[in-house]
């Protein structure tokens, strides 16, 4: 396996053996189901899909309903496929944190960030504004400025750093290391900030 499903649950800080503090995120890492085996006699790929998160049945369709009974499980809010050329695992089967990750291993998280809603191009690309409030600058202050020439090309060209929607976008964090395992209490605790608000699911992969 090289992956799992996690659910952030938020952030901390611990102390190394050398005393220096370490801000990390606390990670929520139930045992996930494997739902589904995927071979390349079947499916043309090699592939894992395991879900985990409890949810009621009135909120899961009838076929998915179906999809889950044959793995002999409850219905689980989150599904996610992991491509995996080592299929030792059977339909049914639970993974845990230890069967996929040790304390030191560098790992990616995938989240949705935080939506943000409609920004102006200071806070959404940073841009500093005028600066200057002087010499009859009195409404220029957060402006964007000049978007476009007016003879050639007579448009606003693509990908112009413009006001709009900020963050709801898939963000893949790399080189996160896990700084400690609690396989007792299902937390995985990684180095830094993953994407997403707390109690959204994440993918966490090697």
């Amino acid at each position: 396996m090289n992956g799992l499903i996690g659910k952030k649950v938020g952030m901390t800080s611990i102390y190394d053996d050398t005393g220096k503090m370490i801000a990390v995120t606390v990670i929520q890492v139930e045992p996930n189901v494997v739902t589904q085996v995927k071979t390349a006699d079947t499916d043309n790929y090699e592939a894992l899909q395991l879900s985990m998160g409890k949810t009621k049945i009135k909120n899961v369709t009838k076929p998915l309903q179906g999809h889950f009974k044959k793995a002999n499980t409850e219905p689980l809010k989150k599904s996610i496929e992991f491509r995996d050329s080592n299929l030792d695992k059977n339909l049914g089967d639970k993974v845990s944190i230890e069967d996929v990750f040790g304390i030191g291993d560098k790992v990616s998280a995938i989240g949705i960030t935080k939506g943000k809603g409609f920004q102006g191009v200071v806070r959404r690309h940073g841009f500093s504004g005028v600066g200057d409030a002087t010499h009859g600058q009195h409404n220029r202050l957060r402006a964007p400025g000049s978007v476009g020439a007016s003879s050639f090309p007579s448009k606003v060209v693509k990908g112009m750093r413009m006001a709009g929607r900020m963050g709801g976008a898939r963000v893949k964090i790399k080189n996160l290391k896990v700084v400690k395992i609690l396989p007792e209490r299902d937390l995985l605790l990684l180095s830094g900030a993953v994407p997403g608000h707390k109690g959204s699911f994440l993918i966490i992969e090697k």
